[in-house]
């Protein structure tokens, strides 16, 4: 009978030690993919049904301002939408990220009518605050993003009340820093879209951000430089994408926008540099300057010139993958970034209400999608493709040969037309 019993136990090890073998490794894209679902799902699927005010579990700063509190839900859907619609625009197939995929764009088409239909509980609080034109900015910019899947598909009357919306905002007199980039973002937008747009928003937008460019990559938030993330936040991203626009849309202005593209482009893959730079081996990053909650927006750079395929020569898409991802299990994995609804809560790793300013809500908390772009780069892509590598510091840290660092110089001059 003893032996019998420990023949029975070798069995029943040998077997656990056989299934655990066997359990597949969460792939980094699956990582990524079950935490960006994770953050679009609540979001979303309730708006889709017209029940996001009604359900979502608000929370404010304890210094917020005196703005119309309803900007909460506009930050939440402008924001997270922008950082996936790369990735809900694939295209289907029968996979299980696939499925998931559909699903947030069916619900994120639903949400996108909601949010303009006067008639629905989840009609956004178009022109009651400064704030709107900042949120329709990152509508429109989940637009630019993923035009043919997201804007397109629109019906007449939708797209008719989205292009009167966006109209209604030049209202908005932006404060004299990187908001220029929302009017120029929604301009642009239009003039892509077909719409009468504002030439002097969109060129004066332009022409202010080539003033504030202090060099090597970075942007001064207007004409006074502070160490801080907007030149990830805002400027590389919304500069780009209105260039980019303007080009698509064939407009012929006094700028050249071509080759300010070109030239904002190479400042982006300097900037991308020091982002990578910035991340430790233990996948952390200074936490410096204001807007700190935003979390992985900090990343945005990064992860656009991933998604790009515009990477510079001197970082890998192993790496960055590598890299990126390992924040993430530092931020997501060791500290609960979600309240009891499922929505984001305020803080940087964890709920920390102590680092918010008096202009953020968790609404506003969703810029941290905007690192998710690369998953808008198909499974078969190097950068998901290829094997991880180690980053930088990992390198320096870790007595292994790395590049040095250089200052980048801008080599593409440009002049008005006329």
């Amino acid at each position: 009978m003893k032996k019998l019993l420990i023949v029975v136990l070798l069995v029943v090890c040998a077997t656990g030690v056989y299934a655990k073998k066997k359990t597949p490794r969460q792939t980094d894209r699956e990582y990524w993919c079950e935490q960006a679902y994770r953050m679009a799902q609540p979001v979303l699927e309730n708006m889709a049904k017209g029940e996001l005010r009604k359900n979502m579990k608000t929370e404010f700063s304890p210094s917020f301002d005196k703005r119309d509190r309803r900007v909460v839900y506009m930050e939440t859907f402008g924001r997270l939408m922008a950082g996936v619609a790369p990735w809900i625009a694939l295209p289907d197939d029968g996979t299980a990220e696939g499925a998931r995929r559909k699903q947030l764009r069916e619900w994120a088409l639903a949400a996108y009518r909601n949010a303009v239909d006067p008639q629905s509980p989840d009609y956004l609080c178009w022109g009651v605050a400064g704030q709107n034109l900042v949120d329709a900015a990152y509508i429109a910019e989940s637009f630019l993003r993923a035009y043919d899947r997201l804007w397109m598909p629109l019906d007449d009357v939708t797209k008719q009340r989205y292009i009167e919306e966006f109209t209604k905002l030049r209202k908005i007199d932006p404060p004299y820093t990187n908001w220029f980039l929302f009017s120029s973002v929604i301009e642009s937008f239009m003039a892509k879209a077909g719409a009468p747009y504002d030439e002097f928003r969109v060129n004066t937008a332009c022409r202010k951000v080539e003033e504030w460019y202090v060099g090597d990559g970075w942007y001064a938030d207007g004409p006074v430089f502070a160490f801080d993330y907007y030149s990830s936040y805002v400027f590389h991203a919304m500069y780009l994408e209105t260039l980019q626009a303007m080009v698509d849309a064939k407009a012929n202005t006094r700028l050249d926008y071509a080759r300010y593209h070109a030239r904002a482009l190479k400042r982006a893959q300097k900037f991308s540099i020091i982002l990578e730079l910035f991340i430790s081996p233990e996948g952390t990053f200074p936490v410096v300057g204001r807007s700190t909650p935003y979390r992985l927006a900090a990343m945005q750079p990064l992860a656009l010139m991933a998604w790009y395929g515009k990477l510079p020569e001197e970082l890998t898409n192993g790496q960055v993958r590598a890299a990126l991802t390992q924040v993430m299990h530092r931020m997501f994995d060791h500290q609960n970034n979600y309240n009891d609804g499922g929505y984001l809560t305020i803080g940087f790793c964890g709920s920390q209400p102590e680092t918010a300013d008096w202009y953020t809500n968790n609404g506003s908390l969703y810029m941290t999608s905007l690192a998710f772009m690369p998953l808008g780069l198909p499974e078969s892509h190097p950068f998901w493709a290829d094997e991880a590598q180690p980053w930088t510091q990992v390198k320096a840290w870790g007595g292994q040969p790395f590049p040095k660092d250089h200052r980048w110089g801008d080599d593409i001059q440009t002049k008005d037309k006329w």
